[in-house]
């Protein structure tokens, strides 16, 4: 019971360089606004200071929620520049949103343009500096830690490698302590057994002990915990875990209690809010855009075969709850029960103009109505029929985790070459691979790099008939 409580009454960890981080954020924006305002001959009042004050809370207020203010030491910085522009973005859209609701507010866009601009530059440009300020102290000594891990896990010793390749983190890696000495340590230096490790920790050899160690091995975990509570070293469990076809590696605290999500959605917190800004925005932008061409289509399809012109099929949405996927009529069926049969190469069913229009994948322009209503998301795994679920769920191991998101009308797979017909196990296994491969490498980012694709692979591809 005292364990729990230890463990249930975490303290919190701030570091000199997360408070300059924070010290710099703050100055970039307040100072930012200032420098706008003089470059464009306004003054800077008491409404520009007032809107300042009102950005910087609010980006506190983000960067809280994103946890953006937490340990980077082992992050790449491209990451780090990304989530702290994504958290000015929005930042800045709160702001522009509640300064155009007071009436009197006279505060330019055109000042919010330039004010969005100077601070993105400053804060990659401190960003920056910060990291290589450290990279350089951490060079000569300064801040830095000796690391090792204790047992011969691949994830272990794939935390060290990276340490290696990455000096500026200031990581001195001492080696792998193990009882069983191994060929498999990919170059990474022996350094002795547990015993050893133990004495060089009470010796203050070591700064930082990562136990890598197999699940089963309870008790030799248990037991090296306990002779390295007569250390002052630091210990931290590299979970075995990852040995499992996790989708999202990140670890959760919940009312104090460390957890390890094995399968979850990465749209959970801001993570959602991006995601459906995003399907808003280009799903409207689409729609405006192709409003002539869904009505020629209609017309077409109306006038060249008999029956309805939109075709309604029940889809598995996100957690697997039904929803109805609409298509433009490409056939002379309309099959959306517990047997579907999918479409073949020279398919009787396809109407003539249901064959150009599922070559080139124009049947799928409806969706985006989906989209925007929220049921689909413009990128993400493709969805199946029921029927099909229902039998793939049996036979790939791992499927139906593809729906911890929402279907999209375009995906990894689909730019990888995998839609079209799964005649086979395999070809379905490569489709789901692909599936899961997203949602674990999920960003906006990759969503607009698959919207990018999507208009030279997806849509016209010689599996899509």
């Amino acid at each position: 019971m005292t364990t729990l409580q230890h463990v249930a009454s975490p303290k919190p960890n701030v570091s000199l360089i997360s408070i300059v981080q924070r010290i710099s954020d703050v100055l970039i924006i307040f100072v930012g606004l200032y420098i706008v305002t003089s470059f464009n001959n306004q003054p800077f009042s008491a409404q520009s200071q007032l809107i300042a004050m009102a950005g910087i809370f609010i980006f506190q207020t983000i960067s809280g929620i994103t946890d953006f203010y937490r340990s980077w030491r082992g992050v790449s910085i491209s990451l780090e520049i990304f989530t702290v522009l994504r958290n000015w973005l929005l930042t800045l859209s709160f702001t522009w949103f509640i300064s155009r609701q007071v009436p009197t507010s006279s505060f330019l866009n055109l000042l919010f343009a330039h004010w969005f601009i100077l601070v993105s530059v400053a804060f990659v440009a401190s960003r920056t500096g910060i990291r290589l300020l450290a990279g350089m102290l951490r060079k000569y000594g300064y801040n830095t830690r000796r690391v090792c891990i204790a047992g011969s896990m691949p994830a272990g010793i794939a935390l060290l490698k990276s340490f290696e390749k990455s000096p500026w983190l200031g990581f001195v890696v001492k080696g792998v302590y193990d009882d069983a000495f191994s060929n498999n340590l990919d170059g990474v230096p022996y350094a002795g057994n547990i015993s050893s490790l133990v004495n060089d920790a009470r010796e203050g050899k070591v700064d930082r002990v990562y136990i890598a160690m197999n699940m089963k091995d309870e008790a030799r975990i248990s037991e090296l915990v306990r002779q390295l509570t007569d250390t002052t070293c630091s210990v931290l469990l590299v979970p075995d875990v990852f040995t499992f076809n996790i989708l999202q590696s990140r670890t959760e605290e919940i009312n104090g209690v460390p957890v390890v999500p094995l399968f979850d959605t990465p749209f959970i917190g801001i993570n959602r809010i991006f995601k459906r800004v995003e399907d808003i925005l280009v799903s409207g932008f689409v729609l405006l855009l192709i409003s002539p061409v869904l009505l020629t289509i209609a017309c077409a399809v109306k006038l060249t075969s008999p029956g309805p012109v939109i075709f309604r099929q029940t889809r598995y949405g996100m957690d697997g709850k039904p929803i109805s996927v609409w298509k433009f009529r490409s056939m002379s069926v309309m099959e959306n029960g517990s047997a579907v049969t999918q479409a073949t190469k020279n398919d009787l069913r396809v109407t003539p103009i249901g064959r150009f229009l599922r070559n080139t994948s124009l049947d799928e322009l409806p969706q985006f109505f989906n989209v925007f209503f929220g049921h689909m998301s413009v990128v993400g795994p493709r969805p199946h029929a029921v029927a099909h679920n229902e039998q793939y769920r049996f036979l790939i191991q791992g499927y139906m985790l593809r729906h911890k998101v929402k279907p999209g009308i375009t995906g990894l797979a689909q730019i990888k070459g995998w839609r079209g017909e799964t005649d086979t196990l395999e070809k379905m296994q490569k489709r789901i691979d692909f599936d899961l491969e997203y949602i674990r490498m999920w960003s906006v980012w990759v969503d607009l790099k698959i919207i990018f694709l999507t208009i030279f692979k997806g849509f016209i591809n010689k599996a899509a008939y």
